[in-house]
C-alpha cells in the first residue's frame, strides 16, 4: 500500500511537471489548468510550490486622479496579501498604472504635456495615495516600463505564431471612454447635454462612435466552448457567485473575434505591433499582460503565475473573465486561480460624478479618519455583491462605535492601572473559571469563549472568499461579547483583599486580554497600525503574531500560556482617538472613556 507521503510527493511532482511543460494548443492549456486543480485538491498535504501566492489589483488608468473605488480595490488586495503572510505564505502583491491608450493621448494634449510626463504625474498620485494608506505592494508596475513592453511584444508574437491573430477589417461601435469595442446589442440611444441624439454604451453610459478601420483581430470566437468548460469545471473561479453567473450568461451568446490593434495614425501612444509600425496594440491586451510582466514573463514566471489571483471592479469583468482567459488559453498559459469581483461606491445614494461635485478624495478622508480608520470603513461597509454607499456621517459613527468605544474601550479597561496596577498579563485561575461550567463563570461566558475559539476558522473562510465585511462583523460581535463579559462581572467592584476575589479579578482580566490578543492578531490585515499598537500594549512580540500563534486561552485546557505573568507593553495612549463630526469641533477630538473604577 502506498504511503500518504509518497502519494503527496508524486502529486507535487506531477503538478511541477505540468506547470513547467510547454503546450502548443489552447485545448492542452485548458487540460493542464484542470489537471493541476484536480491534483492540488486531491493532495492532503500542500506542495512547497503551493506556499506561494500572487494577488493583483487592476492597474489604474491615469486619465484622472485616484478616487475612492481605486483605494477600495487596493485595500482589498492588501488585506488578502497581509492575511496570506500571516498564514506563512510567500506572497507577491502587484498594483500600478495603465498608461497607454487614446484617452491618455487626449488627456495629455488637453493638459499641454507630453504623454509620458502626464502619465508620470498621475501615476505618482496613485503611488502617494497607496503609500499613505499603508498599501504594502511588492511591485508597482507601469505599462510604460521597458520590462512590460518586452512582455507584451513576446505575448503578441506567441499568439501570432499560433495563428490566433490575423489581419482583418473592423467595423462597429467603439467607446473611447471605456477603450472598448461594442456589439449592436450593447449600444443604445441617448441625448447629450446639448440636446443632440447620440449612441451610448448600455453598460457604462459613455458615448460611442462608429468606427471602420483595418487592424488585427484575435480569434476570440474559437474559445467560447473552452471558456465554458473552464467555468463549469471551476465554479469558484469567479467570486462572488452573482458575477460567475453573469459571465456564464455572456458565454451563452456568440463571441465575435476581437480587434486587438488600432491604426497608428489614430493612436500613437501605445506599444507598436511587432513587425507592423502602422498599428498599435489594443490598450486592453497591453494592460492585461501586466500581470504576467510582474510574474517575470517571458522568462521564469511559473512560481507566481501558477498561483495568480485578481481583484477587479465589476465594470471590467468582461475584460478579465472573458478576454483575458481566452488570451491565456491561446498562449498556452494557466488561467488565474480566482477572479474576485467587487462592486462600486456611491456617495449619498448617487454615483460619484464631477458634475455633481460628490467625488470623494480618498487621501483627504484618510487624513480625517486616519489611515486605519479609512481602511476599516471600506472593508467593513464594502459588500462585493452590490454597490455600497459612502457618507462622512456613516464613517465617523462606525469608527467611533467599533474602534474607539468597543475595541479601544475594552483595551483601556483591561490595561488601566485601576484594574491592573501591576501592569502584567494576569494569571488565570481554573477554579474560578473551570473548563466546564462551574466556579464563578456563567453560561454566557462559555458561549463567548466558544465564539472566540472558533473565530480564526470563521475569519479565514470570509477572508478567503473576499467577504472581509463578514469577518469584521463576527470580530465586532465577539468584541461586544467580551465587553459584556467584563461589564457582567464588574471587576472594579471586587474586594482585592479577598484572595478569592483577587484570583477572579485576575482571571477576568486574563480572559479579556486573551480575547484582545485574538482580535489584534486577526485584524492585522485590515488595520495594521491599530493591531500593532494593541498587540504591543499586550506585550505580544512581533514573532508571536502569526496565525500559528493564536492558541486561544490554553490555561482553561490545562496548558501553559506563554504570556501569563509577562509585563505589558508601554501605554502609548488610546487605541483609536474618538472622532468628532466633521462639521463641528474638528480640532477637539474626544478620547475613549477611561476604565471604570
Amino acid at each position: 500500500m502506498r504511503t500518504p507521503f509518497l502519494l503527496v510527493t508524486r502529486s507535487c511532482k506531477a503538478i511541477h511537471r505540468l506547470q513547467h511543460s510547454a503546450f502548443v494548443s489552447p485545448v492542452s492549456a485548458l487540460y493542464r489548468h484542470q489537471t493541476i486543480s484536480v491534483l492540488r485538491n486531491s493532495s492532503t498535504v500542500s506542495c512547497k510550490d503551493d506556499r506561494s501566492y500572487y494577488i493583483t489589483t487592476p492597474i489604474f488608468y491615469v486619465n484622472a486622479s485616484p478616487h475612492l473605488g481605486h483605494l477600495y480595490s487596493a485595500v482589498i488586495a492588501d488585506c488578502l496579501h497581509r492575511y496570506k503572510l500571516l498564514q506563512g505564505f510567500n506572497s507577491k502583491f502587484a498594483t500600478g498604472t495603465d498608461e497607454h491608450g487614446l484617452k491618455i493621448q487626449q488627456a495629455a494634449e488637453a493638459a499641454g504635456k507630453d504623454p509620458l510626463t502626464f502619465c508620470t504625474d498621475v501615476s505618482e498620485r496613485f503611488k502617494h495615495l497607496f503609500n499613505s494608506c499603508n498599501i504594502s505592494y511588492t511591485d508597482y508596475i507601469r505599462t510604460t516600463e521597458q520590462r512590460h513592453h518586452q512582455a507584451v511584444k513576446h505575448f503578441w508574437s506567441v499568439l501570432w505564431n499560433k495563428g490566433l491573430i490575423y489581419k482583418g477589417s473592423y467595423e462597429g461601435w467603439y467607446s473611447t471612454q471605456d477603450e472598448s469595442f461594442l456589439t449592436a446589442l450593447q449600444v443604445g440611444d441617448a441625448v447629450d447635454s446639448s440636446g443632440n441624439e447620440i449612441k451610448v454604451s448600455l453598460e457604462s453610459g459613455h458615448k460611442v462612435e462608429w468606427m471602420k478601420e483595418e487592424n488585427y483581430m484575435f480569434r476570440l470566437s474559437a474559445f467560447r466552448s473552452q471558456l465554458l468548460d473552464w467555468l463549469k469545471g471551476n465554479p469558484r473561479a469567479i467570486q462572488p457567485e452573482i458575477f460567475y453567473q453573469v459571465v456564464l450568461k455572456w458565454l451563452q451568446e456568440d463571441l465575435p473575434d476581437l480587434s486587438v490593434s488600432r491604426q497608428r495614425s489614430r493612436l500613437q501612444w501605445g506599444i507598436p505591433v511587432p513587425g507592423d509600425a502602422e498599428q498599435t496594440i489594443y490598450v486592453w491586451l497591453d494592460a492585461l499582460v501586466n500581470y504576467l510582466t510582474v510574474a517575470g514573463y517571458p522568462d521564469i514566471h511559473n512560481q507566481w503565475w501558477n498561483v495568480a489571483h485578481h481583484i477587479v471592479g465589476k465594470d471590467i469583468l468582461k475584460f478579465h473573465a472573458v478576454y483575458w482567459p481566452a488570451f491565456l488559453l491561446g498562449a498556452g498559459l494557466p488561467l488565474p486561480q480566482t477572479i474576485y469581483v467587487h462592486s462600486h461606491w456611491t456617495v449619498g445614494g448617487k454615483k460619484m460624478s464631477k458634475s455633481l461635485g460628490n467625488v470623494v478624495d480618498p487621501l483627504e478622508r484618510s487624513k480625517q479618519f486616519t489611515t486605519d480608520g479609512m481602511r476599516y470603513f471600506l472593508l467593513r461597509q464594502g459588500v462585493p455583491d452590490s454597490d455600497s454607499d459612502y457618507t462622512d456621517d456613516k464613517a465617523f459613527k462606525l469608527l467611533n462605535a467599533e474602534l474607539a468605544d468597543s475595541l479601544g474601550g475594552l483595551l483601556n479597561r483591561c490595561t488601566a492601572p485601576a484594574l491592573n496596577p501591576a501592569q502584567i498579563y494576569t494569571a488565570f485561575c481554573p477554579q474560578s473559571f473551570p473548563s466546564e461550567q462551574g466556579g464563578r463563570a456563567v453560561g454566557e461566558d462559555y458561549h463567548m469563549l466558544e465564539a472566540v475559539k472558533n473565530l480564526p476558522a470563521v475569519v479565514e473562510q470570509h477572508y478567503e472568499s473576499m467577504h472581509v465585511y463578514k469577518a469584521l462583523e463576527v470580530i465586532s460581535a465577539c468584541v461586544r461579547q467580551t465587553n459584556g463579559f467584563v461589564q457582567r462581572h464588574a471587576p472594579w467592584k471586587l474586594e482585592r483583599s479577598d484572595i478569592t476575589d483577587q484570583r477572579w479579578l485576575d482571571t477576568i482580566i486574563h480572559v479579556s486580554l486573551e480575547c484582545l490578543r485574538m482580535y489584534g492578531t486577526l485584524l492585522q490585515p485590515v488595520v495594521p497600525e491599530i493591531s500593532d499598537k494593541l498587540l504591543s500594549r499586550l506585550g505580544v512580540q512581533p514573532d508571536e503574531r502569526g496565525l500559528a500563534d493564536v492558541n486561544f486561552l490554553p490555561k482553561i485546557r490545562g496548558m501553559d500560556c506563554p504570556f501569563e505573568g509577562r509585563v505589558l507593553g508601554s501605554d502609548t495612549g488610546v487605541l483609536f482617538t474618538r472622532l468628532d463630526n466633521l462639521d463641528i469641533d474638528k480640532q477637539n477630538p474626544k478620547k475613549t472613556k477611561k476604565a471604570k473604577k
